[in-house]
């Protein structure tokens, strides 16, 4: 579900600048060719982790990033989200571009290897586009942090909430059609919530749904499990008795609708239930 935009800007507009980020070179590579026939959007990198993606951001000064979730080691999608959309993101772009140049100069010579066609071209001219931030061109311009739009095939309650969270202005889902991609990223560069339709239903579906009502005692016995203890561990330090933290337990679990203890703490930051 995309909020209503003209994907066609008029001729007076700039074209929306785009980082594209994505751990697997194949996937880039396929979006690079398919945003190359995208109206009214530029592509001015890749990236193929999140800390590759921070720095080419500050070099380049892109609207909009378009973020995988798993990126492998490193860095996540939604971390990197929440560092790029962070209003110090913004302030601190000047003096990371000096430490961007190499990443950046990596990133631009991947995008020109990898890109398909004409889009490589675009892609590939990232290290100059970053010089003309470095000298007060598109940075100075746009100033404030990018948008991020989650294009990933994760569509669990708990990844679309960490990821909103984050600061994500949008989340997609790669089945959807292109028309709909291009729509979404020239919604997110005007600030606007683009949502797949069955992401869009589980957010609607989490927010009618009531939420558990745990007791005091209940919310610190899931606390204590949220950071590893056993029950033994969780007694001592609430000074209880074992049984009673099983008591309690069991308790939880039939709140939480689980049988697990890991079932019970996802379920509990799904539901922003830990403090």
């Amino acid at each position: 579900m995309t909020d209503p935009v003209d994907p066609q800007p008029a001729a007076a507009s700039l074209p929306v600048r785009l980082l594209v980020c994505d751990d697997h070179a194949v996937v880039r590579a396929g979006l690079l060719a398919l945003l190359d026939s995208a109206p009214g959007i530029e592509v001015v990198g890749e990236a193929g982790t999140g800390e590759e993606a921070l720095a080419l951001a500050a070099r380049l000064a892109p609207d909009v990033v378009l973020m995988d979730l798993q990126l492998g080691e490193g860095m996540d999608g939604v971390e990197t989200t929440r560092r790029l959309t962070s209003p110090s993101a913004a302030v601190g772009a000047a003096g990371a571009a000096g430490t961007a140049g190499t990443a950046g100069t990596a990133g631009a010579r991947a995008a020109g290897g990898t890109g398909g066609g004409g889009r490589a071209g675009s892609a590939g001219s990232a290290g100059s586009a970053g010089d003309a931030v470095g000298e007060g061109g598109a940075g100075e311009a746009r100033g404030a942090p990018p948008h991020v739009l989650v294009l990933t095939t994760y569509d669990t309650d708990a990844d679309i909430t960490r990821a909103i969270e984050a600061g994500a202005t949008g989340y997609l889902l790669k089945a959807e059609r292109p028309e709909e991609l291009f729509a979404a990223i020239h919604a997110a560069a005007q600030g606007r919530t683009a949502l797949s339709g069955p992401v869009a239903s589980r957010v609607m579906a989490n927010m009618r749904r009531p939420r558990p009502s745990l007791t005091d005692r209940e919310r610190d016995i899931l606390a204590q499990l949220a950071t590893g203890l056993g029950n033994r561990e969780i007694a001592r330090a609430l000074f209880i008795s074992e049984a009673t933290v099983k008591t309690h337990l069991r308790r939880i679990y039939d709140k939480l609708d689980v049988d697990t203890r890991a079932g019970a703490v996802a379920v509990a930051k799904e539901q922003r239930l830990l403090t």
